[in-house]
């Protein structure tokens, strides 16, 4: 039998503090464990603990919302818990906390729980998953990661799991719910860190993890040791705008499949009233007046909500609709998005109305105030400029013919190689996904036929240059040259990782090839993902046998330079 205190500090939800207190005593007595619980109300405590009390203790949960007086503990080892965790299996939290502070203390075996999440949700999602699961094996820790990918989340995570475990670790490219966690000790990192050295990362984690506070949103911890530097507000910028970017994405693809489908039932004048009431036609307005018409909305709401929770998604995707009305496109969109959540985030942060009336600013007051101020300054200060910007852009890249266009396309190719799947390819990626709003094809062509030029350029010269390959290499180059034709770079990385200064720039090379190639032909793709697959659809891409041509050229090309600048392999 063992002596349990609690202490519950939630003067903002007492009705649950009371039924989360009442869950663990009995949950303790069904262990045959002793508890005595003190429960912190806004104005007075209930159960007070005394010093002898916390002496005797064998282990002390603390759900804190609010003020715990934790200083009391004199340094001595506590679980931390939240409601929504204790409601769902007290029993879990009571064993989790008879456990977790030898482990923590010596340094032991830990329990930890992980999320991995990125923009696409395809490869580094995944990728970083099995980094952090092999680091914490080689570690000796147990490791449960849930992925939050394409697919919505696999692998997930109960509370009995969330409440047993030691460290959470965060390895995410996009903003991440974070509610499950509060009061567990929470460390947060980009997905490149558990892909490159996930063993780094969990002993980073465990050195520098927090307590995760609950903040009325969906609060982002910082990794840095400087979370006011510079580098983190791009960071965090970065994260805002693929937050938006990974949930824009599924409407985008949408979109433009059932318009190339649309296009290929009824021919290329569809849309015409002549052809009103056919599958054709109905097809193609399903993907352009219903899930592309919502593209913008759904990047400026989502874009707000990563800055400010939930109650910046109305004022964000009604600043998204606003720069669709008046032609400003995505760039209003972003502009939109990054307005609506910050005007948010400060009017969260500055309206105090008291624990009575403060229900009301997540419903009423935010997304009104918020949506105003979006939507005065979109109408009367900054969409139209936006507008112009976008529109002088949009004839600049129509207009593209030779070498203007070449350039363009040897660029974006290159971005696209540079970090595979990294800031520098999503942003290409970005501008391509972008301009497909406008009408703007050429560019996402580019990108796709660079992006899969990279893996198909690997395994084509593990195929002819064996010798600059080991054999476990030239098995990866098969899964690689997959990953190729489904239009994802990532499958690059682990080739790329293990000899840079030879690998990156023929990659880089290949895919400045294609794009220049597939720019300077007037190839357009419609379909901003899907690799191959999309190719055979009737009108998906224009003048398909040069970008067939732009994406051998490409992978022709990494593949001799990868056997010019490898060195064999012992």
């Amino acid at each position: 039998m063992s002596n349990v205190l609690a202490i519950i500090a939630c003067p903002q939800r007492l009705a649950q503090g009371q039924l989360a207190a009442e869950a663990l005593r009995k949950a303790a007595q069904q262990a045959g464990h002793q508890i005595a619980i003190e429960i912190r109300h806004a104005q007075s405590v209930q159960g007070r603990l005394d010093e002898a009390q916390l002496a005797a203790a064998d282990a002390v949960i603390v759900i804190a919302e609010g003020d715990a007086d934790t200083g009391r503990l004199n340094g001595r080892a506590s679980h931390a818990a939240n409601l929504d965790t204790v409601l769902a299996n007290a029993g879990a939290v009571i064993t989790a906390a008879l456990g977790a502070a030898p482990a923590a203390a010596t340094g032991g075996k830990l329990r930890i729980v992980g999320i991995t999440s990125c923009p696409t949700g395809i490869a580094h999602t995944f990728m970083a998953a099995e980094g952090l699961s092999q680091a914490a094996a080689n570690l000796g820790h147990e490791i449960k990661v849930e992925t939050q990918g394409s697919v919505g989340s696999q692998n997930t995570l109960t509370g009995a799991e969330i409440a047993a475990a030691d460290l959470v670790i965060i390895a995410a490219d996009t903003q991440v719910n974070l509610d499950r966690f509060t009061g567990k000790r929470l460390y947060s990192s980009g997905t490149k860190a558990a892909i490159n050295d996930g063993v780094a990362l969990v002993k980073r984690a465990q050195a520098e993890a927090r307590p995760h506070q609950a903040s009325g949103g969906d609060a982002q911890p910082q990794a840095a040791a400087n979370p006011d530097s510079k580098n983190s507000e791009r960071s965090a910028a970065y994260k805002h705008l693929m937050t938006g970017v990974s949930f824009m994405l599924p409407f985008v693809v949408t979109g433009g499949l059932l318009i190339a489908l649309g296009f290929a039932l009824g021919g290329i004048y569809v849309y015409e009233d002549a052809f009103k009431g056919t599958l054709g036609w109905t097809l193609f307005n399903i993907g352009a007046k219903a899930s592309f018409a919502l593209m913008v909305p759904i990047l400026a709401g989502y874009i707000a909500y990563s800055i400010a929770d939930r109650p910046g998604i109305a004022p964000g995707m009604a600043g998204g609709m606003i720069a669709s009305s008046i032609g400003s496109g995505f760039l209003g969109g972003i502009v939109a998005g990054f307005i609506a959540g910050y005007a948010v985030k400060y009017l969260n942060e500055k309206i105090q109305l008291g624990r009575n009336f403060d229900g009301l600013k997540p419903v009423l007051i935010l997304p009104l105030l918020g949506t105003t101020i979006v939507g005065l300054l979109m109408y009367y200060v900054l969409g139209q400029p936006v507008a112009a910007a976008l529109g002088a852009v949009t004839d600049w890249l129509k207009g593209l013919q030779g070498s203007s266009a070449l350039a363009l396309g040897m660029i974006l190719g290159g971005m696209m190689a540079f970090d595979m799947g990294g800031p520098i390819n999503k942003a290409a990626y970005t501008f391509a996904t972008g301009l497909l709003a406008s009408q703007v094809y050429a560019p996402m062509a580019a990108v796709m036929a660079a992006g899969m030029t990279p893996p198909l350029g690997i395994a084509l010269a593990a195929l002819l240059f064996k010798n600059r390959f080991s054999v476990d290499e030239r098995e990866g180059a098969k899964a690689a040259g997959v990953l190729g034709i489904s239009f994802i770079t990532e499958g690059a990385i682990p080739f790329a990782a293990k000899d840079p200064l030879r690998v990156i720039p023929a990659l880089v090379a290949g895919s400045a090839l294609a794009g220049a190639i597939s720019m300077a032909a007037g190839c357009e793709l419609r379909v901003p993902h899907g690799g191959v697959f999309v190719l055979p659809i009737p009108n998906a891409v224009t003048n398909l046998g040069m970008y067939l041509v732009a994406l051998v050229a490409g992978t022709v090309l990494t593949a001799v330079a990868l056997g010019i600048f490898k060195k064999p392999a012992n």
